[in-house]
């Protein structure tokens, strides 16, 4: 079923307003809407001028940007961070999409330090600058964690273990960002850039990270018609989305409305989790086995190898991610029974006490983007060694599990 837009036209650049032909940019009429798109690079004081230029032009009743509300609250706001409850993302889940926003925003940071210009400054530009106007201001990008969470639905194990690698190495590292990756800030887009030694091999991945938003954003501005937002619309975005956007906004007859839902739904996980059932089933049925077979001596070896390597890798783990000591303890004690836990790791308890324990304060929160610059800023900033409980208790976990599973798989077969 289709919304029966009227015929979309494109507007050819000569007609641009003069502030806009050195700039990238299309321009589309389409439903009573005249929407200019604005074509950025995320590092570019140019970009900044033009869209400050553009909405001081006062030609434009509405401003769109590639922000969702998320992001647009941490360029605005600094003290956005600080009324995080980190006890609250870590009982939710939310975990590994936190560590991913940190993995962007350290990305950002070594591009601010080393281009001498904030990543997204033109984007921030275009919120401030409307809200100061009064205009009518929509935020059309698709939310990050949203984004995130498709993605890696989207890749195989190994894609997803490449993806988790190299947000950690991101978070970890201080390395210079190289010269190919600044070109292609100028030109595409922040979150391919951030995941731009993975989306060249990856279909699964440009198609979630860019493509997909191109399709959401697009549906995002055909909704301001039907809000009554405005006919005169400014959309900021980055220069890589440009071309893609244009050609949603001209041909597509889907209703925005169903193009919005069916990009934000995530694929329901499967009812009945059959690998992890069957590495539970491996493992209890290898160590019943051994009771069985050979006796209480193997049976009880059995377990007591269970119990020791899943038991002191989490806790090893935990120890090098500078745990207190009932951390420590709390994924000992746990990290055994994950054959009867499967959908929760084991760094996400050790990570709430963690929390509980060294709550992080207003400092931690607010020094947290320059901390994690650094290894010594990891283990000061308690907001980041909870992070780094979480991420090392499980590392440690997932070792003890597949060591001490093929051992009683050995043992059994043996």
């Amino acid at each position: 079923m289709t919304d029966s837009p009227d015929l979309p036209v494109s507007v050819d650049a000569a007609d641009a307003p003069a502030f806009l032909r050195d700039q990238p940019h299309a321009i589309v009429e389409r439903d009573g809407v005249r929407y200019t798109l604005l074509g950025t690079a995320h590092v570019s004081r140019a970009s900044v001028e033009a869209v400050r230029a553009a909405i001081a032009g006062g030609g434009f009743d509405t401003v769109a940007v590639e922000l969702d509300a998320q992001r647009a609250q941490a360029l605005t706001d600094p003290d956005a961070l600080a009324r995080l409850d980190l006890v609250k993302v870590i009982r939710e889940g939310k975990t590994a999409v936190f560590a991913a926003n940190l993995a962007l925003a350290a990305y950002q940071r070594r591009l601010a330090e080393q281009l001498g210009i904030d990543p997204g400054a033109e984007l921030k530009a275009a919120v401030l600058d409307a809200r100061e106007r009064d205009l009518s201001l929509h935020l059309i990008d698709r939310d990050v964690g949203l984004t995130f969470r498709r993605a890696m639905q989207r890749l195989g194990w190994w894609g997803r273990l490449k993806v988790a690698s190299g947000l950690m190495m991101s978070l970890f590292g201080d390395e210079e960002v190289t010269d190919e990756q600044i070109e292609g800030l100028k030109e595409g887009d922040m979150l391919e850039a951030s995941f731009s030694e993975f989306a060249a091999d990856s279909p699964a991945l440009y198609e979630t990270v860019i493509a997909e938003r191109d399709a959401y954003m697009a549906a995002r501005l055909r909704e301001i018609r039907a809000q009554g937002a405005g006919t005169e619309v400014l959309a900021v975005v980055g220069a890589g989305h440009l071309q893609g956007l244009a050609k949603h906004l001209r041909e597509s007859e889907e209703a925005p409305e169903a193009v919005r839902t069916s990009l934000e739904v995530l694929k329901k996980t499967r009812n009945i989790p059959w690998f992890k059932i069957a590495m539970s089933v491996v493992i209890v049925g290898g160590i019943g086995f051994g009771f069985w077979r050979g006796g209480f001596a193997m049976g009880a070896d059995l377990l007591r190898q269970w119990v020791m390597f899943t038991a002191s890798l989490a806790a090893l783990g935990c120890l090098l991610a500078g745990g207190h000591v009932l951390s420590i303890l709390t994924a000992a004690a746990l990290a055994p029974l994950k054959p009867f836990r499967m959908g929760v790791p084991t760094g996400t308890f050790s990570a709430l006490v963690e929390a509980r324990l060294r709550k992080p304060t207003y400092a931690d929160f607010m020094a947290l983007r320059d901390d994690i610059q650094n290894v010594r800023g990891w283990y000061r900033n308690r907001v980041a060694r909870t992070l780094l409980n979480f991420i090392l208790t499980n590392f440690g976990s997932m070792a003890g599990v597949w060591i001490a599973g093929a051992r009683i798989v050995g043992k059994v077969i043996g």
